[in-house]
């Protein structure tokens, strides 16, 4: 890695610890901490499984074209 990519990568890496132990510190109970961070997940895994299922569908409609051109060349 290059030294300037290191030098990214602490940055971002330190700015992410800090935000942890500002949310860690902050005036909100630890319930309330916990539902936020689960809320933030269950967003995240929501997101995640729309996007899959996105792509699946697209990868089945290549997978069926590819299908329709195979018997086309050996017709």
């Amino acid at each position: 890695m290059k030294k300037e990519t290191k030098i990214i990568v602490g940055v971002l890496a330190g700015a992410a610890l800090g935000a942890t132990i500002a949310l860690a510190l902050s005036s909100d109970s630890s319930s309330d901490l916990k539902e936020k961070v689960s809320d933030f997940f269950a967003d995240l895994l929501d997101s995640s499984k729309d996007k899959l299922a996105g792509l699946a569908s697209k990868a089945s409609d290549v997978a069926d074209k590819v299908k329709d051109k195979i018997a086309e060349v050996h017709a």
